[in-house]
């Protein structure tokens, strides 16, 4: 692959793959995570509303989110075609018909793709048929966007994920067999990872051979147990310039066949941590400007794959 940037992308991928303006459309339906209930309480940073603040209500039918969402965004951001994006909390995470309910009736006129936000521990053959029977159906594409968050075990246990790396793998090798994208979701600046676990999930998801990443920066919202934590001073997040660090060394070891989605989170306003109090817009061009100047490029550091040690002899 030749990049055009010093990082592939997402907006270029689907400009290049659809011809034309492509936006991603939220659709909310009632669905929580396993993670919530029996007592599990749930990620710690995640809110009530499951990541799906800028979401509309879910009162409205699938359909009559994505219209309403189309007719606002098409005519704001000249959008020809739209991707249907279940977004918030555990989308495959309820029973199989409604699912396959909530799926077909998303494959509406000018939606090109489904994208469908899950956890690693919620994937099962039997909703990736059902995905495929629309795709094929319907001609629409697939994308599958995973939550790892970290590569680190014992950060994923304080988090109070309720999955490790193990699911994550599984998840991806099953995916894989149906050929749809995959789309990785990160955080990287959680209190208990540094820059080489950033590193190491540059390197896992080269060599899985994923399709895209969203990059998150951590963003605490008020009510949740991070929340708590973070009032009672028992963690400390690390500082904007550490941030823009991680996120380079990350895609400086990141295959450069890897599309990039986000840099940086778009948080809520009323959050009581986000983004330094910084624009997320400002972090992500500091991080461009720096790579620019000092010639830095995404997979530059990526010579790790195939037998590294080996290649001379070959």
């Amino acid at each position: 692959m030749i990049m055009k940037d010093i990082y592939n992308r997402y907006s270029f991928f689907l400009k290049n793959k659809y011809g034309t303006k492509v936006y991603k459309l939220p659709v909310n339906i009632p669905v929580t995570c396993p993670n919530r209930i029996c007592q599990k309480g749930g990620c710690t940073y995640c809110d009530e509303k499951g990541a799906g603040y800028d979401n509309l209500p879910g009162i409205f039918s699938v359909s009559e989110q994505i219209r309403k969402n189309m007719d606002y965004i098409g005519k704001k951001y000249k959008a020809e075609k739209f991707i249907a994006y279940f977004q918030n909390f555990t989308n495959t995470y309820l029973p199989l018909p409604e699912f396959k309910k909530y799926i077909t009736e998303a494959a509406m006129e000018n939606v090109c793709e489904i994208a469908v936000s899950t956890r690693p521990d919620c994937i099962a053959y039997p909703y990736l048929d059902v995905l495929k029977n629309v795709s094929e159906k319907y001609g629409r594409e697939i994308t599958i966007e995973l939550g790892l968050q970290s590569p680190n075990w014992h950060t994923l246990e304080k988090i109070n994920r309720g999955h490790t790396l193990a699911e994550f793998i599984d998840a991806v090798l099953m995916i894989k067999k149906y050929r749809y994208g995959i789309c990785v979701h990160l955080i990287l600046n959680l209190p208990w990872d540094d820059e080489s676990d950033c590193i190491e999930a540059a390197k896992i998801l080269s060599a899985l051979g994923v399709d895209f990443i969203k990059l998150h920066s951590l963003y605490i919202a008020e009510g949740t147990k991070m929340a708590e934590q973070y009032k009672n001073h028992e963690f400390s997040i690390c500082n904007i310039d550490e941030y823009k660090k991680r996120v380079i060394s990350f895609l400086r070891y990141l295959s450069p066949d890897i599309y990039v989605e986000r840099l940086v989170s778009r948080a809520p306003s009323d959050a009581l941590f986000a983004n330094w109090s910084t624009s997320w817009w400002k972090i992500r061009d500091d991080i461009e400007k720096e790579m620019k100047e000092n010639g830095y490029f995404q997979g530059d550091m990526c010579s790790y794959l195939g037998g590294r040690e080996v290649k001379k002899f070959i």
